[in-house]
């Protein structure tokens, strides 16, 4: 059967099973478009602006295991898109995009809207193609869904020309793939995984450290038992939060620069560590020469080898799909004569206890303005844990990865690694999307949200019932905190002027919208938002205080047991 290089990728994405691919329509795209237009088996989401495509896809893919597609045209629509596929690859989100690409005799010569598409994008990708010969097509999007979902995750992207999706040829989509060069690992090291079976069960003060590959590879329930059968402490990174249930008795919330006082001080001061799916990256376990003060045996699984003492040198290191190794772990572990050492466990949760004692997390919420804390805290009541909490990057993504309690994988969605601002609204659309009958919040602040507003109007054609808090303190509110802190109060340009009125601009794009000023007002609001305007979009402005700050905190450069707490200042 022969078949256009448009049609071929259309019936691609049917074989892949996909349900929407998020884009926008130029000229190199145009016979893809057209194509797509006759066929009923997926939906095409039209954002307001390529970065919100990839946004989408990327959230759609985190909040369902499922890889996301976008599709933009070439020139501007991919660069447009860069910023998103480079959060996505920081994240190991996998992701398949497709961009159009000026002829293939045009290459080269400066053509409309050419750019070099695989020479831009080769440093944020996992990997990328230019199809040159339409009969390549379609093994070559066969091997981009292979290569994004396998090993470590990442996103794939395929240049195609145009006159290729012009060009027609015979169709056959391989129900398999096999390549050479690319077969990772899977199954752990057994030796390896009896060394740390023997560590783990030796250990004095051990520690679990648990990061985002736990959530990418559904091992969160292996974690869970595994967890519970040592009974020892279990820490969460900001991408792996839900891995572990927040509300555990075992869990000690999320380390790191802005971690609780006892997860950063139990995994300094641990003597047995076992990393699952993290990476020692710099907001986690800050300055090297200080994490490696204090003497420590490390176990570290990761299925990228590379990630192994790439920052942090372990003694044993185990490559392997997290879910096949902890399955290994747990079942060497029940054969194992040997148990954890009951009366130094005792004596290492009594000093995390005390630590907990600290209650680093604590804040005052008076009469008069709103702690942006607090809102979160009623946004967790009011949804009742159950909610799927993207956000912005900043401030208010901090608080909401610190007060909203998670206790599931795959609800809360944020830009960890590039810590792009912009994310937020894209991504509860691609969660919405993914889990249709699901609440969705969208933590915000008014500095992050204009980045991506205009995608309102993509929420308001496709009726998306997303819920935003806007945590407004009318600051560049991380910048402000660095520059209080470390610039002697110079605010250079981090103060936000000139704002809309957002309740306006919500009801502009048909939306709801609701300012609260008062902390009498919060809780109602938000039941309000959830209940009488469950259908709706609901834009809630909070004003909230200019001064407030995220604590504790580790300076850039500082070992991790040096934080500054909220009651030092």
């Amino acid at each position: 059967m022969q078949l256009t290089g448009a049609e071929i990728v259309i019936r691609c994405l049917q074989e892949e099973k996909v349900e929407y691919v998020f884009g926008y329509p130029g000229g190199s795209v145009l016979f893809i478009y057209d194509e797509l237009f006759k066929q009923d088996k997926f939906k095409h989401v039209l954002v307001r602006h390529e970065q919100a495509a990839v946004h989408a896809a990327d959230a759609y893919s985190r909040s369902s295991n499922k890889i996301g597609v976008c599709m933009v045209t070439s020139g501007p629509g991919v660069t447009n898109a860069v910023t998103g596929i480079a959060t996505a690859h920081m994240d190991s989100v996998p992701m398949v995009i497709i961009s159009g690409q000026v002829p293939t005799a045009y290459i080269g010569q400066d053509a409309f809207q050419e750019c070099d598409t695989v020479g831009i994008t080769r440093p944020c990708v996992k990997h990328n193609f230019l199809v040159k010969d339409v009969r390549d097509l379609a093994i070559t999007l066969k091997k981009a869904f292979y290569i994004a979902k396998t090993g470590r995750p990442g996103p794939v992207l395929v240049d195609i020309p145009k006159d290729i999706t012009n060009q027609k040829c015979e169709f056959d989509y391989p129900k398999t793939i096999a390549m050479r060069s690319y077969n990772p690992v899977v199954k752990g090291h057994s030796g390896q995984i009896k060394k740390a079976v023997q560590m783990l069960l030796e250990a004095k003060r051990p520690m679990i450290y648990a990061g985002g590959g736990v959530i990418l590879s559904d091992a969160a329930e292996k974690l869970a038992k595994l967890a519970r059968t040592l009974g020892y402490p279990v820490t969460n990174t900001l991408m792996g939060l839900g891995g572990y249930p927040a509300t555990d008795k075992q869990s000690l919330g999320m380390l790191g620069m802005h971690g609780t006082y006892e997860a950063n001080m139990a995994m300094q001061n641990c003597d047995v560590l076992i990393a699952v799916g993290a990476r020692f990256d710099d907001r986690v376990i800050g300055n090297p020469v200080h994490f490696a003060e204090i003497p420590r045996k490390i176990i570290h699984i990761d299925i990228d080898p590379s990630s192994i003492s790439k920052r942090v040198k372990v003694d044993v290191p185990i490559v392997g799909n997290l879910p096949d190794v902890l399955d290994e772990l747990q079942k060497l572990l029940e054969a194992s004569a040997g148990v954890p050492d009951s009366k130094a466990l005792a004596v290492w949760w009594k000093q995390i206890d005390e630590w907990r004692g600290k209650k680093s997390l604590k804040y005052k919420q008076g009469k008069e303005v709103i702690m942006p804390q607090y809102v979160v805290e009623k946004l967790y009541e009011v949804t009742g844990g159950e909610a799927f909490i993207t956000s912005d990057v900043g401030q208010h993504q901090m608080w909401a990865a610190q007060y909203y309690k998670f206790d599931k994988p795959r609800r809360w969605i944020n830009s960890g690694g590039l810590g792009t601002m912009g994310v937020g609204l894209p991504y509860a659309m691609g969660v919405r999307f993914a889990n249709p009958k699901a609440t969705v919040a969208c933590v915000t602040g008014e500095a992050s949200i204009q980045m991506n507003i205009q995608e309102l109007s993509t929420a308001k054609q496709f009726r998306l019932p997303i819920k935003i808090i806007n945590l407004n303190n009318r600051y560049l509110g991380m910048v402000r905190q660095w520059q209080q802190m470390f610039h002697g109060n110079r605010y250079s340009e981090s103060y936000v002027d000139a704002l809309p009125d957002f309740v306006k601009l919500a009801e502009s794009y048909g939306h709801v919208g609701m300012k609260i000023e008062r902390p009498a007002d919060v809780e109602p609001a938000l039941r309000e938002a959830f209940t009488k305007h469950k259908n709706d979009l609901v834009f809630m402005d909070f004003l909230t205080d200019q001064t407030a700050n995220v604590y504790p905190m580790v300076a850039a450069g500082k070992g991790l047991s040096e934080m500054i707490l909220a009651e030092e200042l």
